[in-house]
């Protein structure tokens, strides 16, 4: 099995099913520059094996994901010392540049995870920040504890309309995506399983077991069969505009940090304090769009 530093690739059911783990716990699982190549790298490995049938995507510790790293030690200095950061646009300058880098590192990526030739399952647990969106909304199915809540604050939080792989309209639905990106409210898993985003909600402390068990029975299809049935769902979106959506968005986003590179002395590419948004670093606490959502029934007696 392959060895990495920012994820864990562990192979389960005699290979037929790979488990690949976000693993920055002390970041709550934010994107640096090295664990997106890994885990490009990680999904490659688990495709072009013929023996596994079913990838689970997961993050270690009590969130799935945070989203981009937005400043660590680590992600400075990949800047300068990852191997991307000289290749891929990264040596052009202006708007160039961050487009290029965005493109290859957080568009084309996700969607070459949305299109991988294997069935993938999101396990995603605590609240899923943003970027963190993306990563489950690449994979087939979305399962979830109990405690999980879904927010984009960026809007909010950065000024931009949204994140590079820009599937809101489609997961949550066109006023709800309005609605959550202009507020920075999160919906809960109960919302979530309603709107049809999330398949299946766990306890938190049965959610490893329960979802390796929900990827078994899937494991179960044939591989002709789970191949096609992902293919003609993904086409059919694909025919009502959702490729050509998220090609136009992208370009959207990179628009909404050219303005704010423009506007600011420092050309730092997204809102600041000044420009009225609130401060990232110290931001006020995320709300429920349905405060009470929380309060539905009991999520322990759903099946895998």
């Amino acid at each position: 099995m392959p060895e990495y530093e920012f994820v864990k690739y562990e192979e389960l059911e005699e290979g037929k099913i790979v488990r690949i783990l976000l693993d920055r716990p002390d970041t709550r699982n934010a994107q640096n520059r090295g664990m997106l190549v890994e885990l490009d790298d990680a999904f490659r490995e688990a495709e072009k094996d013929d023996t596994v049938r079913v990838v689970i995507l997961g993050g270690t510790g009590p969130l799935f994901s945070s989203g981009h790293d937005m400043g660590s030690a680590k992600m400075i200095e990949e800047q300068t010392s990852h191997p991307t950061s000289k290749i891929d646009g990264a040596t052009r300058e202006g708007a160039e540049n961050r487009m290029l880098q965005e493109w290859h590192y957080f568009f084309q990526n996700t969607l070459r995870w949305r299109n991988l030739r294997k069935i993938t399952v999101a396990q995603v647990q605590g609240t899923v920040y943003a970027a963190g969106l993306m990563l489950m909304w690449a994979c087939d199915l979305i399962v979830a504890s109990e405690n999980a809540l879904f927010a984009d604050v960026v809007g909010t939080r950065l000024g931009m309309c949204g994140i590079e792989y820009f599937g809101h309209p489609w997961e949550f639905g066109p006023r709800k995506a309005k609605e959550l990106m202009l507020t920075g409210d999160a919906i809960s898993v109960q919302e979530a399983h309603q709107l049809g985003m999330v398949s299946k909600i766990f306890p938190t402390d049965e959610l490893t077991e329960r979802t390796l068990e929900f990827a078994k029975r899937i494991a179960q299809v044939p591989t002709m069969a789970a191949l096609l049935i992902k293919e003609s769902v993904n086409q059919t979106v694909d025919n009502m505009g959702f490729y050509n959506s998220l090609q136009s968005c992208f370009t959207l986003h990179q628009l909404n940090h050219a303005h704010w590179a423009e506007v600011h002395e420092d050309r730092y590419p997204a809102a600041q304090v000044e420009d009225g948004i609130a401060d990232w670093r110290n931001p006020p606490p995320v709300l429920l769009s349905v405060p009470d959502a929380v309060e539905g029934p009991s999520t322990k007696r759903q099946k895998a």
